[in-house]
């Protein structure tokens, strides 16, 4: 199994960043899809951001609509974990984001389900103010 402890979470303005982490451990060789979800109160986790990666090859990210261009995931394969740089946060991207991942293939079109994923991480707190 993969444990994921995800960290960076902070109350910020509008128009500042933040770089969110999620250090993975135990079975993190060979193919994943990991991803970074959001939830607020009351709504369904919905997937911000995806990558495939295959032992450090990292191949088709997806953005949601609402990111695209401004949020960027990445991986660091040495230091095993991923990474989602957030810039020009607005206050709907207030929410409490979860690093998760699992073997499965991630569409770069198409948003996975988080109920796709066997494997989460415990959460870390965005949020940004007017």
């Amino acid at each position: 199994a993969i444990q994921l402890v995800e960290s960076g979470g902070d109350s910020v303005q509008t128009g500042e960043s933040l770089t969110l982490s999620c250090v993975a451990s135990g079975d993190t060789y060979g193919y994943y899809c990991m991803g970074w979800f959001r939830q607020i109160p009351g709504k369904e986790r919905e997937a911000v951001a995806t990558i495939n990666t295959d032992s450090g090859q990292t191949y088709y990210t997806y953005y949601s609509d609402s990111v695209k261009g401004r949020f960027t995931i990445s991986q660091d394969y040495a230091k095993s974990t991923l990474y989602l740089q957030m810039n020009s946060l607005n206050p709907e991207d207030t929410a409490m984001y979860y690093c998760a991942a699992d073997r499965t293939f991630c569409s770069a079109n198409y948003p996975p389900r988080h109920l796709q994923f066997k494997s989460w991480g415990q959460g870390t707190q965005v949020t940004v103010s007017s």
